[in-house]
C-alpha cells in the first residue's frame, strides 16, 4: 500500500525542546482514497496528528509527507472541517462557502472572472448535503446540523484530495449525527477523496472508516491499527449487528488499556 498521508517517528511539542511531548514515535500511512479514523483517550494527540498532517503544525522529529512531498508549509490540496462550523454570522451561507477561494491561490486571483462558476459549484455542493436553495440564508437562520453541513461543503469547495476532519459532529444531537455520517460516507464515495477523521465516537469510527486507528494516552502513538471488513455501501442498519458491536467493544478495550 502507497501512503497518500505518511507521517514516520513523529514527535512534536507545543512548547518547544524540552516541553512535555503531545505525540512520540508516532507513525501512520493512510492509501489515497481511503477513509481513516483515529481514537484514543482524551489528550492522546489525535488533533496534533491532524494539524502536523495538514502544515498548521511541523513536527520537532520525524518526517510528514503528503502525496509524496514533505509537509514544509501548509498543505494546500487538504479541506478541513472541525466541530464548530465557525460560519461568518454576517456573511451568507453561499458567501461562507466562497470564502477559501477568496483567500487562496490559484483561486482568489481568478474569483472576479469565475465567480458565476465558484457559486455554482457551491450551489451543487450544498444541493450534495441536501441543502438546496439555502445559500441565500445566513448562519444563524440554520439548525446546527445544517450548519456542519455547509462547514462540510466549504472543506470541499477547492476540491481538495484530503479532508481532514477533527470531531465534526461531537456538538451534534444523536439522530443528526447519525444522519451526517450518511452525507460523509456518500461524499467518499463519490468524490474518492482521502479522508482521516478524528473522532471520540467509537460508533462512527467504524461506521465510516476503511481503518481504525487506536492512539495512546499521551505522548501518543498508534497502538493499534484495525482493518473494518464490514462491505460497503453501510447503513445503520449495520450498527446493531453483533458483528459491528464486536469491533466497538474491540476498541473500547484498546482505549481502556491505553488509559491505564
Amino acid at each position: 500500500m502507497s501512503a497518500f498521508v505518511s507521517l514516520r517517528d513523529v514527535s512534536h511539542a507545543y512548547a518547544g525542546a524540552g516541553s512535555a511531548l503531545a505525540v512520540d514515535g508516532l507513525s501512520i500511512d493512510v492509501a489515497e482514497g481511503e477513509f481513516a479514523a483515529v481514537v484514543g483517550p482524551s489528550g492522546c494527540g489525535k488533533s496534533t496528528l491532524m494539524k502536523l498532517a495538514t502544515g498548521l503544525q511541523f513536527p520537532q522529529g520525524g518526517t510528514v509527507t503528503v502525496a509524496g512531498e514533505r509537509v514544509t508549509h501548509p498543505v494546500k490540496i487538504a479541506g478541513m472541517a472541525f466541530q464548530a462550523p465557525t460560519l461568518l454570522p454576517w456573511r451568507t451561507t453561499l458567501d461562507n462557502l466562497l470564502l477559501p477561494l477568496e483567500i487562496v491561490e490559484p483561486y482568489r486571483s481568478e474569483m472576479r472572472r469565475r465567480k458565476r462558476e465558484f457559486a455554482a459549484r457551491a450551489e451543487t455542493l450544498l444541493g450534495s448535503v441536501g441543502l438546496s436553495g439555502q445559500g441565500g440564508r445566513f448562519p444563524w437562520e440554520l439548525s446546527g446540523g445544517m450548519q456542519q453541513r455547509a462547514s462540510l461543503c466549504r472543506a470541499l469547495i477547492h476540491e481538495p484530495k484530503l479532508l481532514m476532519l477533527d470531531e465534526p459532529f461531537g456538538a451534534l444531537d444523536a439522530f443528526t449525527r447519525e444522519e451526517l455520517w450518511g452525507v460523509i460516507r456518500d461524499l467518499h464515495a463519490s468524490r474518492k477523496i482521502t479522508v482521516i477523521l478524528v473522532t471520540h465516537d467509537l460508533r462512527e469510527a467504524v461506521f465510516l472508516a476503511d481503518r481504525v486507528f487506536v492512539m495512546s494516552a499521551r505522548p501518543g502513538r498508534v497502538l493499534v491499527e484495525r482493518h473494518i471488513e464490514l462491505p460497503r455501501p453501510r447503513d445503520l442498519e449495520v450498527t446493531f449487528t453483533t458483528q459491528f458491536q464486536d469491533i466497538v467493544h474491540e476498541l473500547r478495550a484498546h482505549i481502556v488499556k491505553a488509559r491505564q
